[in-house]
């Protein structure tokens, strides 16, 4: 099963109608939907494409650990990182877990 949101038509609905959740490297948007699809946004603020492209592997590794299993609740959800001097993965995954457990995504 393939939980990556891909599609421009997914992603515009989640940016006009989505509820969002704050953290401190992060911001989340998600709707409600059939099943769990996540979708990475990054802009070119945060550098050239291996930067932003290591950036969307951390998050997507994030993403793993933080669902690995447990229950997701059927929300579409867009992952939008801040732009950093650094990008460290327990700080990305602390904050992914935060902003999912804050938005109900995930449950214990």
């Amino acid at each position: 099963m393939d939980i990556r949101l891909k599609k421009q038509k997914d992603f515009d609905a989640v940016f006009s109608k989505g509820k969002r959740v704050y953290s401190k490297t992060l911001t989340l948007l998600y709707i409600p939907n059939n099943n769990f699809k996540f979708g990475i946004s990054l802009s070119k603020k945060h550098g050239k494409a291996n930067i932003r492209n290591r950036i969307k592997r951390l998050i997507r590794a994030s993403v793993r650990e933080v669902i690995k299993g447990k229950t997701l609740n059927n929300y579409n959800v867009v992952i939008l990182p801040k732009v950093l001097e650094e990008y460290s993965f327990i700080d990305i995954k602390n904050d992914v877990l935060y902003t999912f457990k804050k938005g109900n995504i995930v449950n214990d």
